[in-house]
């Protein structure tokens, strides 16, 4: 099993990174807070990773961070989330949003994630509330629930108003991740995100 591969960033695509190590490229599905701390090609990164096997293919998901990682293999150990419902999970919030969500069981955070119906958000909700990290859910608990209403619609807006231009959802969640959502106003977010996607 590959535990993490260290190695330059070869290439960014929308859902993965290739990372070279000794001449061969590793294609890595992740999410896009994990694409977003990998955003320079050809700087070394390491990047910790499962590999899924199935019949009919074999691919490694990583993450920038092992905590990452944890949540995303906690997330597929529920029956009927598998690794692209999981990475869905992680790319509509941060990890340690996730883990709060779990904890005070909201179903309506977990069902913002593409892929992630009612019922799927529940069954995470009940296999996993016992099982998060305390630490994640704890130190993001509070910081949610003060500002996830407001920070919440203004980048559900910024989204909307990204994806009319014409940048794919993956692109707008991505640099997204990188705004300061909480202390701007909707229009500030906006400018801010073109900005960084013209770069």
């Amino acid at each position: 099993m590959i535990d993490f591969i260290k190695g330059k960033l070869s290439h960014v695509f929308g859902d993965a990174v290739v990372v070279e190590n000794q001449g061969i490229g590793y294609r890595v599905m992740t999410s896009t807070g994990s694409i977003a701390d990998f955003s320079v090609p050809g700087e070394d990164i390491v990047i910790y990773t499962e590999m899924i096997v199935r019949e009919d293919a074999i691919s490694l998901v990583g993450f920038s961070t092992r905590d990452e990682l944890n949540m995303f293999q906690l997330l597929t150990s529920v029956s009927g989330v598998g690794p692209k419902v999981g990475i869905g999970i992680l790319s509509s919030m941060p990890y340690g949003h996730v883990a709060s969500a779990i904890a005070s069981q909201d179903l309506k955070a977990l069902q913002n994630a593409q892929g992630v119906g009612k019922k799927t958000a529940e069954r995470i909700v009940l296999e996993l509330k016992d099982k998060v990290p305390q630490t994640l859910s704890l130190q993001t608990h509070e910081h949610v629930q003060t500002s996830a209403n407001e920070s919440q619609g203004n980048y559900k807006d910024a989204l909307e108003a990204l994806l009319s231009l014409g940048y794919t959802r993956s692109e707008a969640q991505g640099v997204l991740k990188q705004v300061d959502i909480e202390s701007m106003t909707i229009e500030e977010i906006i400018k801010t995100a073109l900005k960084k996607l013209m770069f």
